[in-house]
C-alpha cells in the first residue's frame, strides 16, 4: 500500500480550515462565549473524522484506482469516521478546555440543546467534508481516465496513417517496378532487391509512435535508393544529419511522403532530374527542425507557401494529421520556394533529447 502523504497532508489542512471556519460561525452567533471551546471541538472532530475516513479508505483494495471504497463499504467507512470523530473529538476537546480553563468556570445551561447542536453540525460538516474530498478524488480519476483514452485514441490513430502510407508508397513502387520489368530488366532486378530490403527493415521494425531519428534516416535512404535504380543519374541526394541528433525520437514514416512529394512534383517534371537534400538541426526554442529540400520545377508560381494545392497532396496531409496529434499545435509543416528554384518542405516540433 503505497500512501500520497503530501496529498493526505493537503486534505489535513483542508480539514482544520474547514473546522476553524465552523468554530467561527459558531462564535459569531454566540460572542459571549469563549471562542477556544468551538475551536477546540471543531478542529479535535474533525481531524479525527478525517483521519478515520482519509487514511481508513486507503485500506480498501476497491479504492486504489477511484480513491473511494466501492459499494457499502464507502457509507459505512464515512458514518464510522462521523461517529468515531464525535466520540474521540468530544473526549479530547473536553481534557483540552478543562486543562487551560477555557470555559472559565462556565458551562452551557441547556446540555440536551448543546449535545444536539453539536451533533447536528458534527453529521453535517462530515457529509460536506466528504462530498468535497470524494468530487475531487472523482474528478481526479474520471481525468485521468479521459487522458488514457485519448491516449490509445492518439496511438490508434497513428496506427492507421502508418498502414495508409506504406501501401501508398508501396502502390507507386511497384507501379514503376512494372515499367522498369518490361523495359529493363537488370534495373527492375535491382530495384526489387531494394524494395525487399526496406520491406524487411520496415517490417522488423518497432511498431512504436516514435523511433529514433538515424532509424528514420536509415529507411529514408533505403527508400531513395528504390528511386535511384528507377531514375538512374537523374536523381542525387544527400542525408545531412548531424550524429549528436541520431538518438532524438521522432515518428517513423514522417519524412518518406515528403521526399515522395520532391521526386514526383519537383524532380521528375525535369528532363534532367535534380537533387534532394534532407536535414536535421535543432533551434534554440528546443525544436527539431527537419528539411527535405530539392532543386526540381518548385511550386506554383505566386502559391503561397502552404497553398491548398499542395495540402491536398496525399503525403503532406498525413503529415500534418500526424503532427498535429503527437505534437498539438507545436508540430508545423511549411513549403518554401527556394530562391534558386525547388522546393524546400520544413516540418518543426518539440523534442526531448536521449542523451545524459
Amino acid at each position: 500500500m503505497r500512501i500520497d502523504w503530501v496529498n493526505k497532508l493537503q486534505h489535513l489542512l483542508q480539514t482544520i480550515a474547514f473546522c476553524l471556519a465552523i468554530a467561527t460561525i459558531q462564535y459569531a452567533f454566540a460572542p459571549e462565549r469563549p471562542y477556544a471551546p468551538p475551536v477546540a471541538y471543531s478542529v479535535c472532530i474533525g481531524i479525527y473524522t478525517w483521519a478515520f475516513i482519509d487514511l481508513g479508505r486507503e485500506l480498501f483494495p476497491s479504492a486504489r484506482e477511484t480513491g473511494w471504497p466501492a459499494g457499502m463499504a464507502g457509507v459505512l467507512l464515512v458514518v464510522g469516521g462521523i461517529a468515531v470523530g464525535y466520540l474521540l473529538g468530544n473526549a479530547t476537546a473536553d481534557l483540552a478546555c478543562r486543562t487551560f480553563g477555557w470555559y472559565a468556570g462556565a458551562l452551557p445551561l441547556d446540555r440536551t440543546a448543546e449535545l444536539r447542536n453539536s451533533i447536528l453540525i458534527t453529521v453535517m460538516a462530515g457529509l460536506v467534508g466528504t462530498y468535497y474530498f470524494y468530487s475531487r478524488s472523482k474528478g481526479a480519476y474520471l481525468e485521468r481516465k479521459m487522458s488514457e483514452a485519448n491516449q490509445h485514441a492518439n496511438e490508434a490513430r497513428l496506427k492507421l496513417l502508418e498502414t495508409q502510407l506504406e501501401p501508398h508508397m508501396l502502390f507507386n513502387t511497384l507501379a514503376n517496378l512494372r515499367v522498369l520489368v518490361a523495359s529493363d530488366p537488370a534495373r527492375a532486378q535491382a530495384m526489387l532487391d531494394h524494395l525487399i530490403a526496406y520491406l524487411r527493415a520496415t517490417l522488423s521494425a518497432s511498431r512504436a509512435t516514435l523511433h529514433p531519428l538515424a532509424d528514420e534516416m536509415d529507411r529514408l535512404r533505403d527508400y531513395l535508393e528504390l528511386m535511384a535504380v528507377r531514375m538512374g543519374p537523374r536523381l542525387a541526394y544527400a542525408l545531412e544529419v548531424p550524429e549528436a541528433l541520431h538518438a532524438i525520437p521522432v515518428p517513423p514514416l514522417l519524412l518518406q511522403p515528403l521526399v515522395e512529394n520532391a521526386i514526383r512534383h519537383g524532380l521528375e517534371p525535369q528532363v534532367e532530374g535534380g537533387r534532394i537534400t534532407v536535414r536535421a538541426c535543432t533551434d534554440a526554442n528546443q525544436r527539431l527542425v527537419l528539411e527535405v529540400c530539392d532543386t526540381g520545377a518548385g511550386l506554383a508560381a505566386g502559391a503561397p507557401a502552404t497553398s491548398s494545392a499542395a495540402g491536398r497532396s496525399f503525403g503532406l496531409a498525413q503529415v500534418r494529421e500526424r503532427l498535429s496529434t503527437l505534437y498539438g499545435d507545436q508540430g508545423t509543416i511549411e513549403l518554401i520556394a527556394q530562391p534558386a528554384g525547388g522546393t524546400c518542405a520544413r516540418v518543426q516540433f518539440p523534442y526531448k533529447s536521449t542523451n545524459p
